[in-house]
């Protein structure tokens, strides 16, 4: 092999990058170890919430230690933690949302809600149509309108052609140009949506959210890890942008009541002083340790300003709408210090009603702490803006004369006139706008502005900053409250306990595969062992060095292409002992065996297809599925460089040196040699027991039907634990009082926990539906949950008793998408390949082979599925889990067929004789790879099965099935058709 310098160099230095990204998670973890400890010293009882919030606290006060000083550069908690890898809801907790921005709503809205008869038809048309059609709701407004509008038009003055959009739509406008200009409208509305929703997100805290819109659907797909307050989160996400124009406070007419709300705080808190680091106080009870900032333990006397630095002005040139700075960590205790009545009293009458809000972004101080402005909102008794967000028409960024961003603002007629009055009124002064409570910008004032149209700019301002203020001014538009119309919540407890199970079973299985390449191979094992060692190192550095997301499913796909990666060392093995057995010399076998027209063109051929599928996976996937893929996907190319060249580095060593270099044990000595097995001849035997098989599943698929999850049906799906064991029949009964009908209800994983999924109000809308389903649920086990209160039942927060573990909730609507995109899936993976085994082996024999023995597998799976649901203990829903199981299946049998066909074709173009014999050898020549490979994965998937978690149990059957139906379909379906499509061919010409 040549340039063995230059590989060693290069997994080298791979080798000590992964470990480098790597020990950013172990040092982040270690850091979450001790406020799980601290919180543990500090709560009382079982309250999750407290324990929540004290670690919260901790990690805060912890956010800017240095915990890693290489000396040339130094790295605190944050930015240990924005470089460690991404734990997926599934191992983490957390939520995951898709919500749909109305664009019904939007279409009203603009329309000023219109009462065209017309209009409101289609309107209603469009929203019967949407439930089981895929296309967008405009298109299919547009299409209803054309059917009833008659002479109509969208442009009409009582529909879209109203004083709010002239400026866009004009008068007698043909309807396909309305209806590009509703698009554009339909599209800045979301953005906007999109916009606000990041910058709440970003404000709550929790570390490597995920926000992306999907197409132009209207769907925004939010993903928040390590959330535990669900309540507050959907609240978050679902709750309408309010936009809001006050005036504002100066900081000179402010900071007296700031030096006499110090001395008032200064002797609230007298004799309650302390300055050490939340890291000390697990040694020292201390609550109060999480306030402070020093590093001794120096007692000094806390005041107002320990936490707030306020913004004096000394001069008339030093006045600002900006009144002082805190740290961002310091920021509740500074709102639960001027709340305090004792501080509020000292408020002069001009200032009774005044609101303290902070920025809407941080900034980094001097010494790197982050810190965020506060400001001080002229308020008043009915807490009332000057101006309302629904004034603004438009709003943009753009260039001032010297070339500067700044944002330009147009207002209705209304809109204009409060303007100029409330900057009339406050010329030398400032104004805010002001979204969801937090300050975007408070611009001084230097005229009245008339006319409605404005522009805002700052001297700093960049044009990022000026775009997210022109978006935050059009959320003044933004027509309705997001909706939740996919949900998936897991809590701590069920995430953690995914952890510790797939730990296990991936050390188990990992155990197996070492292990087994031993027994088999002898010393060259040890070399195949050393290159999956290096394989899984470098599959988990790439992963946490672009801060991809490892989920549950994610763990599989690794430990799949660990499979994988056996399967091309068994090849390369397989080949070299081909070698040895024609009497070549050792270091000839070896040259062959991981040459090209060796093993190296059948690893390679297998890896695409298996690649391939992972693409079609990652496209068409969402969530767990993208993350399954991912791995896959990652898996297969570090599998490739570490069978063919680590492997092959370790063995020419060891053949340079002299060793005796094993390739089989005393064990497995003698294993599938000498087979001669006619395939072929027996072809028709197997055909009749597979159509046997395949025509009992779909008799049992039509009859029987398959157990579809909430994912394709729709509906609510929620993991209950209790403290004691439960029968699923009995809380089925007692649930139908409070559902109407029985839910279905089963034992999910150990007897003290059920899965409980029903379609009460799935056809409903809106927040408030989904927490009288939930309420309806508490109610109807209330009999059977002790002192659980309803707080403690609701999913988040660890649970110590019983209550909600996770929940899944799908509108039909969306349903039906996810369906529509699991076939294009499969259809698509299907499509893909028989192109590409058609490009590799030129013949349409071949691919028709392939594609019918994965046709065969797929359904094989699915008549299983069918059969066995009903009295399996575990779930076996048909969800986008289980596609991602099909279409693994589906790579993993091309994988099996590939090589068999790779080898068909080398003995055809080598050898003469008739093609059955040629086919029938090529079998025999592949047998032990085929049944050691997957014999190999048997163990690896079964590992993941028995001691993996619940949630995954049906995921890991369907790819079990597929595994062994696979592995029979490559030797007795796909060749024998191939070989009866190349007579027929041969006939044929």
């Amino acid at each position: 092999m040549q340039n063995k310098g230059l590989i060693k160099l290069f997994a080298i230095l791979f080798g000590l990058v992964s470990l480098y990204q790597l020990s950013f998670t172990f040092l982040a973890t270690k850091v979450e170890d001790d406020a799980v400890a601290f919180a543990a010293t500090k709560g009382t009882g079982n309250d999750a919430r407290q324990k929540a919030a004290f670690e919260r606290k901790y990690l805060d006060s912890v956010a800017n230690d240095n915990i890693i000083d290489l000396g040339f550069t130094k790295f605190s908690y944050n930015d240990v933690k924005d470089k460690e890898m991404n734990l997926g809801l599934d191992l983490k907790g957390g939520i995951n949302a898709i919500l749909q921005v109305s664009v019904k709503e939007v279409l009203k809205s603009l329309s000023n809600d219109s009462k065209n008869v017309a209009f409101n038809a289609a309107l209603d048309a469009a929203d019967e149509r949407q439930k089981n059609s895929n296309a967008t709701y405009l298109d299919l407004f547009f299409e209803e309108f054309e059917k009833v509008a008659g002479t109509t038009k969208l442009s009409d003055p009582s529909i879209f052609g109203t004083k709010a959009l002239t400026d866009k739509i004009s008068f007698n406008e043909a309807n396909s140009s309305v209806k590009e200009t509703l698009q554009e409208e339909i599209n800045s509305s979301i953005g906007t949506a999109f916009e606000v929703l990041r910058s709440r997100i970003d404000k709550f805290g929790v570390t490597q959210p995920n926000i992306q819109r999907i197409g132009n659907s209207g769907r925004i797909q939010i993903e928040l890890p390590g959330a535990k307050d669900i309540e507050r989160v959907t609240k978050l996400i679902t709750s309408k942008a309010e936009l809001q124009f006050w005036e504002v406070h100066t900081n000179a007419e402010v900071q007296n009541f700031f030096f006499a709300a110090n001395d008032k705080v200064a002797e609230l808190l007298k004799g309650d002083s302390v300055v050490e680091t939340a890291k000390d106080s697990l040694k020292k009870d201390d609550i109060d340790d999480l306030l402070g900032e020093t590093l001794d333990s120096t007692k000094v006397q806390k005041n107002l300003f320990t936490y707030l630095f306020p913004n004096v002005a000394q001069s008339q040139q030093q006045l600002s709408s900006l009144v002082a700075q805190a740290r961002v960590l310091d920021t509740a205790t500074v709102n639960n210090l001027l709340k305090k009545k004792e501080v509020l009293a000292l408020l002069p009458a001009e200032l009774r009603y005044t609101k303290f809000l902070w920025d809407y972004k941080s900034n980094k101080g001097a010494d790197g702490t982050e810190l965020i402005g506060l400001y001080a909102i002229k308020g008043n008794r009915t807490n009332t803006p000057n101006i309302e967000g629904d004034v603004i028409l438009d709003a943009s960024q753009v260039f001032d004369q010297l070339n500067k961003p700044e944002v330009s603002m147009t207002m209705n007629s209304s809109g204009g006139k409060q303007w100029a009055k409330m900057t009339g009124d406050n010329i030398g002064g400032f104004v805010a706008v002001v979204l969801d409570d937090y300050v975007y910008t408070a611009p001084s004032v230097n005229q009245a502005i008339v006319g409605g149209r404005t522009s805002i700019s700052g001297g700093s301002m960049t044009i990022e900053e000026a775009e997210d203020i022109a978006t935050v001014l059009k959320a003044g538009k933004l027509p309705a409250a997001a909706r939740i119309i996919q949900a998936e919540v897991v809590g701590p407890s069920l995430g953690q306990e995914a952890i510790n199970a797939s730990f296990i079973s991936f050390g188990i299985a990992i155990f197996l595969v070492l292990l087994w390449m031993i027994l088999y191979y002898g010393k060259a094992g040890i070399y195949a062992d050393i290159a999956l060692s290096v394989n899984i190192l470098f599959i988990f550095g790439i992963l946490a060095s672009f801060n991809a997301v490892l989920t549950l499913p994610g763990i599989a796909g690794i430990i799949l292409t660990i499979g994988m990666s056996v399967d091309a060392n068994v090849i390369i093995f397989e080949r070299i002992k081909e070698g040895l057995s024609a009497k070549k010399g050792l270091k000839q076998s070896v040259d062959e065996g991981f040459s090209i027209k060796g093993a190296l063109s059948a690893i390679i051929d297998a890896n695409i297809t298996t690649l391939l599928t992972g693409v079609i996976l990652y496209v068409f996937g969402t969530g767990p599925i993208k993350g399954f893929a991912l791995t896959l996907m990652i898996g297969i190319a570090t599998s490739l460089f570490t069978a063919v060249f680590i492997t092959r580095l370790l063995i020419d060593r060891a053949v340079d040196k002299g060793t005796n270099l094993t390739l089989n044990t005393s064990f497995s000595k003698g294993w599938f040699e000498n087979i001669d097995i006619q395939y072929i001849r027996k072809r028709k035997i197997a055909y009749m027991i597979s159509g046997t098989i395949i025509i009992g599943g779909l008799i049992s698929i039509f009859t029987i039907g398959l157990k579809q999850g909430v994912d394709f049906k729709g509906g609510r799906s929620y993991v209950v634990r209790f403290d004691q064991a439960m029968s699923a029949t009995e809380v089925a009964g007692t649930l139908k009082g409070a559902f109407g009908t029985a839910p279905e209800v089963k034992t999910y994983g150990t007897d003290h926990q059920l899965k409980i999924t029903t379609v009460y109000k799935i056809e409903e809308e809106g927040q408030q539906v989904d927490e009288e389903v939930q309420n309806a649920l508490f109610t109807g086990l209330k009999p059977y949950l002790g002192n659980t209160t309803y707080e403690n039942f609701k999913p988040g927060f660890e649970k110590a008793g019983s209550g909600v573990m996770s929940y899944i909730k799908v509108e039909p609507t969306i349903a039906d998408d996810i369906k529509t995109s699991a076939l294009y899936a499969v259809l698509g993976s299907l499509l893909v390949v028989f192109l590409y085994i058609l490009l590799r082996f030129r013949k349409v024999s071949f691919s028709i082979g392939a594609v019918a023995a994965v046709f065969h597998d797929v359904l094989i799976v699915l008549g299983v599925f069918s059969i066995t649901y009903s009295f399996m203990p575990f779930d076996m829903e048909i969800d986008q889990s289980f596609i991602a199981a099909i279409l693994t299946v589906v790579g993993y049998s091309l994988n099996d067929t590939v090589i068999i066909f790779d080898r068909i074709r080398e003995f055809t173009n080598e050898r003469r004789g008739k093609h059955n014999v040629l086919i029938n050898d090529a079998i025999n020549k592949t047998l032990g790879r085929t049944i050691n490979t997957s014999l190999t994965t048997l163990l690896v998937m079964l590992a993941i099965f028995l001691f993996g978690g619940d949630s995954i149990k049906g995921f890991m059957f369907a790819l079990i099935v597929g595994i062994v139906v696979g592995t029979y379909s490559s030797i007795f379906v796909a060749t024998p058709i191939m070989y009866d499509m190349t007579k027929k061919e041969d006939r044929d010409n």
